[in-house]
C-alpha cells in the first residue's frame, strides 16, 4: 500500500487525541490527515506534525479518498458511519465495542493474532481495553500450553470512561478532600456520581460497566468473549469480576490462568520475557498504573504458581488503557496492514 490517507474519526476525544500523538510519535506514513468529530468540534483547528488541520463534522464528511479509518467516536456513530466508510474503500480500525463479536470482523490486538487480520472485509475491531492488556500475556502463554480456564480481576481507571470519567474523578477528590473524618467514621456528604453508580474518589466501585445477565456486567462479559474469539478457543472458561478503582490512566488485571498441561513459573516467563510488546517486572520493582501511564508496553509482574489448584500461574497486568489499550494498537494494526 502506497502512504495511505488517513481520519481519526472522534478526533477530540481522550482516544482520538491519543490517537494523533502517537501517529506523531511514529512519524505514520500518511500521505494525508483529516480529523473528524461531531457538530460540536468541527471547525476547530489542530495543529499537527502535518500543519494545522480543520475538524470536520463527521456527519457531513465525505470519506471519499481515506485509506484507513481510526474510529474512536463510540458505538452509535460507529454503527452509523463505519459501514459507509468501509463501502468507499477505507479499512476502518474501530475502537468501539460494535464489530467484536461480528464473526466476519477480525478481533486483533497486534503482536497477539496479527494472521486475523488477513479475514477483514473493511472493518477490525480493536478488543476492549481490558482485555487488550491481559491477551498481552495471556496469547504467548496460551500459544505455548492452551489456555483452558482463567480467574481474571479487573482493577479499571476512570479513563475507560473517559474524559468524563476524568473530570469525573478530580472533581470529587477536590470536593472530598476536606471531609477527611467523615472519610474515615462515615458521613460524607454525597457528591455527583455519573457515569459512575457510587462515588469513585477515594473509593473502590466494583461493578464496571452496565449490568447484563447472570449477573455479570457487560465489562465482565466482554472480557469472557473477547478472549476466546482473539484466542481461538470457544470453550475457554472465563471468571471475571471487572473493579472501577481512582485512578487516572491504566488498566491492572489480577489473572490465575491454568493449561491443558502444567506450566511452570520459569517457563512461563522465558516466554513472556520474548512476548512482543510486554515488560517483565520483578517483585522488587511491583509494577503499577502509574508506571504505565505514558508507556508503549504492557507490565507483567507477581508471575507465581497458583496454590489452590495447583499447576497454573498467577500474574499481575497493567498497561495504559489510551495506548496499547486503545490508540497503540488501533495504528499497530494499521501499519501491519501497510
Amino acid at each position: 500500500m502506497p502512504d495511505p490517507g488517513v481520519a481519526i474519526v472522534g478526533a477530540t476525544g481522550a482516544v482520538g487525541r491519543t490517537m494523533l500523538a502517537i501517529l506523531e510519535e511514529r512519524n505514520f506514513p500518511l500521505s494525508s490527515l483529516r480529523l473528524m468529530a461531531s457538530a460540536r468540534s468541527a471547525g476547530r483547528v489542530i495543529s499537527t506534525r502535518w500543519g494545522e488541520v480543520s475538524v470536520e463534522d463527521l456527519a457531513t464528511a465525505d470519506p471519499a479518498g481515506i485509506d484507513i479509518a481510526l474510529f474512536s467516536a463510540g458505538g452509535g456513530r460507529s454503527r452509523e458511519y463505519a459501514p459507509g466508510f468501509a463501502t468507499e474503500g477505507a479499512v476502518v480500525i474501530d475502537n468501539s465495542s460494535t464489530f467484536r463479536m461480528v464473526s466476519e470482523v477480525p478481533l486483533v490486538v497486534a503482536g497477539v493474532n496479527d494472521h486475523a487480520l488477513a479475514a477483514h472485509e473493511g472493518i477490525i475491531a480493536n478488543p476492549n481495553c481490558t482485555t487488550m492488556a491481559l491477551m498481552m500475556a495471556a496469547g504467548p502463554l496460551h500459544r505455548r500450553a492452551g489456555l483452558s480456564h482463567m480467574v481474571a480481576m479487573s482493577y479499571q481507571s476512570v479513563s475507560g470512561a473517559g474524559m468524563t470519567g476524568m473530570d469525573t474523578l478530580w472533581n470529587q477528590t477536590a470536593a472530598l478532600s476536606h471531609q477527611r473524618e467523615a472519610l474515615v467514621q462515615g458521613g460524607w456528604e454525597a457528591t455527583e456520581q455519573p457515569p459512575f453508580p457510587r462515588p469513585i474518589a477515594f473509593n473502590v466501585v466494583p461493578l464496571a460497566g452496565g449490568m447484563a445477565e447472570d449477573g455479570h456486567t457487560d465489562e465482565e462479559w466482554k472480557l469472557v468473549n473477547e478472549t476466546r474469539k482473539i484466542l481461538e478457543r470457544d470453550d475457554i472458561a472465563v471468571d471475571p469480576t471487572c473493579v472501577r478503582v481512582p485512578v487516572l490512566v491504566g488498566h491492572g488485571i489480577s489473572a490465575s490462568m491454568w493449561f491443558d498441561s502444567p506450566l511452570e513459573v520459569d517457563a512461563a516467563l522465558n516466554v513472556l520475557e520474548k512476548a512482543p510488546g510486554v515488560e517483565i517486572w520483578d517483585d522488587a520493582r511491583v509494577a503499577t498504573p502509574l508506571d504505565s501511564a505514558g508507556r508503549d508496553p504492557v507490565l507483567v509482574g507477581r508471575v507465581r504458581p497458583t496454590i489452590g489448584a495447583p499447576g497454573g500461574i498467577s500474574l499481575w497486568v497493567v498497561g495504559d488503557n489510551l495506548r496499547k489499550g486503545a490508540a497503540l494498537n488501533a495504528i499497530e494494526v494499521a501499519e501491519l496492514l501497510l
